[in-house]
């Protein structure tokens, strides 16, 4: 190991490089052996199974929130009441007006 502090840094991002490369494939490798036995284990009671790889990130979609208020002078300006309040909404509770009236 004291060999390491010897080489370069490109030398020893090579090392970091070629060990990384080494240890995915042995994991994969690995990951196959063990979906290739639960697929057996399933088989030999008569059951099938399906495997989800877990490295593959779902996308999350936010749901479409419905809007909750309407500008009473321009109604194509909505508001959902979730994140910050717009201006139209502020101004108009500001005059003292309540949001209640602007209910959908």
């Amino acid at each position: 190991m004291s060999d390491l502090n010897n080489l370069s840094t490109n030398e020893l991002q090579e090392i970091i490089a070629n060990a990384e490369s080494a240890l995915k494939e042995k994991q994969a490798s690995q990951r196959k052996e063990v979906y290739a036995q639960i697929r057996k284990l399933a088989a030999s009671v008569g059951a099938t199974v399906e495997i989800y790889e877990a490295d593959k990130k779902q996308a999350r979609k936010g749901a479409k929130v419905p809007p909750k208020y309407r500008n009473p002078d321009n109604h194509e300006m909505t508001w959902t009441g979730r994140g910050v309040m717009p201006v139209w909404m502020r101004t108009l509770t500001e005059s003292g007006r309540d949001k209640t009236e602007f209910l959908i």
